[in-house]
């Protein structure tokens, strides 16, 4: 048996032998039905298919991650759009953090 790593390591259902190289923007595990693709009646059940523990969310924005880092990070002539998508995300997220603060600064209109 081989000893596979909880934290940091491949995950459980990668296979070297069948799957290749290792990309951490793939999901190795068994393919589902694409959310997309579902009907209305389908959605509860697809929803108790997932996994619903923090390794699994911590996956999902791992590989999430990478899709970013392959589609606008690391190609040869990348443009200056991840740059400004950090940006306002940023600009997104402090505003967030700070609303109880912002919120007060608010034009009223007196009579």
């Amino acid at each position: 048996m081989e000893n596979k790593l909880q934290f940091g390591g491949y995950p459980v259902e990668y296979d070297p032998v069948k799957h290749g190289p290792y990309d951490p923007a793939r999901y190795y595990g068994k393919p589902d039905t694409p959310y997309l693709d579902l009907k209305l009646k389908e959605v509860p059940s697809w929803f108790m298919r997932r996994q619903k523990t923090p390794q699994a969310l911590l996956g999902a924005c791992s590989r999430a991650f990478w899709r970013w880092q392959h589609k606008y990070v690391q190609p040869k002539r990348t443009g200056i759009a991840p740059f400004y998508q950090v940006i306002v995300a940023s600009m997104i997220f402090f505003y967030t953090i700070n609303y109880k603060k912002i919120r007060h600064h608010k034009n009223y209109k007196y009579h």
